[in-house]
């Protein structure tokens, strides 16, 4: 089937059992009771926690100076049912999901909760088949472009709190320079300081400027929120 070629080639996963697969795209509507099919559901309680372990690793590794909230806020959007159906549609999964007549036809290959669903029975079919490693590459190859999104979120966000926090008190917008960098030239560490007029420098370190940026003004705000 075309639509489920696809589907691997852009999850980056090729199946070697091709009935897990089948099961991970197999809707719990196929049958409709009439025989006995082996359907998704219990693939989607293993890719939920699959899903949640992958997600979390990948996070801490991203942004290993986030505290246990903001690790948390950020889990959860990334495995939220909304994410992941949106994942499924960007990796052509609704074309490839198979549904009685009867559901496709009420709009259940749009539907988010049904597609959600599959997204995490899909991830715990790659992690039986390839193993955990290969799990974590479908995660890293399907939510590339959300995790990146949701980084340069925070991001923003952290850098114009602390643009604002400035400005409400009258004071120079924040000045960010790079200190040093440290670690071979394919994966450099960067140390960033922030200069607020009149308050201590706070410096932080990222994998790039833009991570140490907000990593340094994330440091500065809860360095004078609690003071």
């Amino acid at each position: 089937m075309a639509a489920v070629a696809e589907l691997e080639r852009r999850l980056g996963h090729a199946f070697a059992d091709r009935a897990l697969l089948e099961r991970a795209l197999t809707h719990a509507s196929v049958g409709d009771g009439s025989r006995r099919v082996n359907h998704n559901e219990q693939l989607e309680f293993l890719g939920d926690r699959v899903l949640g372990l992958v997600a979390a690793e990948a996070l801490t590794a991203h942004e290993p100076t986030w505290r246990e909230g903001e690790l948390t806020r950020r889990h959860a959007a990334l495995v939220s049912g909304k994410t992941c159906a949106h994942v499924a549609r960007e990796l052509g999964l609704p074309a490839a999901l198979r549904l009685a007549g009867s559901a496709s036809k009420q709009g259940a290959r749009e539907n988010d909760r049904i597609l959600g669903d599959a997204m995490e029975a899909l991830m715990a079919a790659v992690y039986l088949d390839g193993g955990l490693e290969a799990a974590r590459a479908a995660f890293r190859h399907a939510w590339a472009d959300t995790l990146t999104a949701a980084l340069e979120a925070e991001s923003r966000e952290a850098k114009t709190a602390l643009q604002e926090w400035a400005m409400a008190r009258g004071l120079p917008l924040p000045a960010y320079r790079e200190v040093s960098r440290s670690g071979p030239a394919h994966a450099p560490v960067f140390f960033v300081a922030v200069d607020v007029s009149g308050f201590p420098v706070a410096e932080a370190s990222g994998r790039s400027l833009r991570e140490a940026e907000k990593a340094a003004a994330r440091l500065f705000l809860e360095r004078e929120q609690t003071a």
